[in-house]
């Protein structure tokens, strides 16, 4: 059987099967998804995920906060003259020179304190949360980008590769695939470790299929071997096709993020149309000598912000030299960030939100959101509240790289989607150390009295607007929903009472299509 009637003889299972890494299983059911409007683009996504949860208050310090930071975490915090200034009041890891490169060149993004409500500390758990895009309490079989994938080819796996999609969809840069792309019915995302190992599978012999369980059984791993086989072919011609020109990168194996990432850059300027690319580093779980005792500047966070930052750099580098920079933006994200006290080991325990990256020469240069603000008083389990959610950052990114529209991003991934201009065009930006901070600040709220005892007035203006008013603990855990509705111009008081809630430090988080702010609340 040639491979194209491979291709036509699979029968749709319900169960997934895994071939060399690639999860392909039934064919999607196009009628239990929402028609997406995005026309076809060369845009390429690559998503940097950061295991284990790093520490953004250790990346990314916010100067103005400095004297309370060390009053809790002073066993890890670097000296202040030993950081990399970025604005007046916020300032990059010494090791991240790379990153402050991508900064002062206009071609990084950086969103603070991004999250979610009802924040999970679990390694597994917040990971399958931010690669589903679900709430903390709902479990979705799917991944965010799978779901944008599913409605434009309702029939894949079935006949693919084919003429107007030879290439693969999305490409996991590693052993086993991404569940950000996992669809109703199948994965969209091919597994490799390096294009060396591409070596084609045994197709069999060729023979009929008996019209029972097994063969369909037969008939659909025919399918995934000639489709792995097939995209091998395409991929391997990229990869020969294509090359790499920047002298950035480090010497082969001593940056694992660099190599993969130079992967991408080479199949991406062979001229490979696959839409997204998922590389990885591990190790930010960082409990304990997360800094050297005697120098804080050095240990294993610092080495993890070193190798990422010197990727970032050399990757985007190589992207322009090879007249491919338009094409890419990328992102990093990880599973939650760190607590705001550090522990006796010289390291920090799970945590909240933390600072997210997206960079190349189409985002808009700037520093979304306000410095976290730490309490006076810290609790030892709180964590960084969240500014942005996640999700808002997932969908503006659909909205303006991939071209979807907000009604369907609304629809399929996040009903309280906040537009960010993330993405700004491709202009030339020039050099700059002084580039524009979108702040959450220009919302008019406050709350008093502010400490309170029994019940505290949140008072906030509207500009005739949908407004989400929510109160959290310091965990990230949502209280309460104080008001999820339409307000007319003006100012408006809403009174929040609790008084079976603990002495601590709370947070109202307010939300309108277009902005946001956080700010401390203290329950004596």
């Amino acid at each position: 059987m040639k491979r194209r009637n491979f291709l036509k003889s699979a029968t749709a299972l319900s169960a997934p099967v895994f071939l060399n890494g690639l999860q392909v299983a039934a064919m999607s059911n196009s009628s239990l998804l929402p028609i997406i409007n995005s026309a076809p683009n060369d845009r390429v996504l690559v998503i940097i995920q950061l295991n284990g949860g790093n520490d953004g208050l250790n990346m990314l310090v916010p100067i103005d906060q400095y004297d309370k930071l060390m009053g809790v975490r002073e066993n890890i915090m670097i000296p202040e003259n030993q950081l990399l200034s970025l604005t007046d009041t916020l300032s990059l890891h010494p090791a991240m020179t790379g990153v402050k490169n991508l900064y002062e060149n206009g071609n990084l993004s950086i969103l603070q304190s991004v999250g979610y409500p009802n924040q999970n500390r679990s390694h597994f758990r917040s990971t399958d949360i931010w690669t589903s895009a679900s709430d903390a309490d709902e479990f979705i079989t799917t991944g965010w980008l799978g779901r944008h994938f599913d409605p434009q080819h309702p029939t894949f796996p079935t006949d693919y590769p084919n003429e107007d999609h030879p290439d693969p969809i999305a490409i996991t840069i590693g052993s086993l695939i991404s569940e950000t792309c996992q669809g109703v019915g199948t994965n969209f995302s091919l597994a490799i470790r390096d294009v060396e190992s591409l070596a084609p599978l045994s197709e069999g012999a060729e023979s009929d299929l008996p019209d029972n369980y097994y063969g369909q059984q037969l008939g659909f791993l025919r399918n995934a071997i000639a489709q792995t086989n097939a995209y091998g072919d395409t991929i391997i011609k990229a990869s020969e096709k294509g090359n790499n020109l920047s002298s950035l990168y480090p010497e082969a194996g001593a940056n694992g993020l660099a190599d993969q990432l130079k992967i991408v850059a080479n199949l991406i300027s062979g001229g490979l149309k696959t839409k997204v690319y998922i590389v990885s580093m591990a190790g930010f779980d960082t409990h304990a000598e997360q800094v050297l005792d005697n120098d804080p500047t050095q240990g294993i966070h610092a080495s993890l912000l070193a190798e990422l930052s010197t990727a970032m750099n050399a990757f985007q580098d190589d992207l322009k030299q090879l007249g491919v920079a338009e094409k890419v933006v990328g992102m990093t994200f990880s599973e939650f960030g760190r607590r705001i006290q550090s522990n006796g080991s010289s390291g920090t325990d799970h945590g909240s939100a933390a600072p997210l990256m997206v960079f190349g020469n189409c985002v808009n240069p700037t520093i979304f959101g306000d410095n976290p603000v730490i309490p006076d008083e810290v609790g030892v389990q709180d964590g960084v509240q969240f500014q942005y959610d996640f999700r808002s950052v997932y969908g503006s990114l659909l909205v303006d790289w991939f071209e979807a529209s907000e009604a369907d991003v609304r629809s399929y991934l996040f009903a309280d989607f906040q537009y960010l201009p993330i993405i700004q065009g491709c202009e030339q930006t020039t050099s700059t150390n002084d580039l524009p901070i979108i702040k959450g600040g220009d919302l008019q709220i406050t709350n008093f009295p502010n400490p309170f005892i029994q019940q505290t007035t949140i008072q906030f203006d509207s500009n005739d607007e949908w407004i989400k008013l929510s109160v959290f603990d310091a965990k990230g855990g949502l209280i309460k929903v104080l008001a999820n509705q339409r307000f007319a111009k003006g100012s408006h008081q809403i009174t929040f009472q609790d008084s079976r809630l603990p002495t601590g430090n709370y947070y109202y988080h307010l939300q309108t299509d277009r902005r946001q702010q956080t700010g401390l609340m203290i329950k004596l």
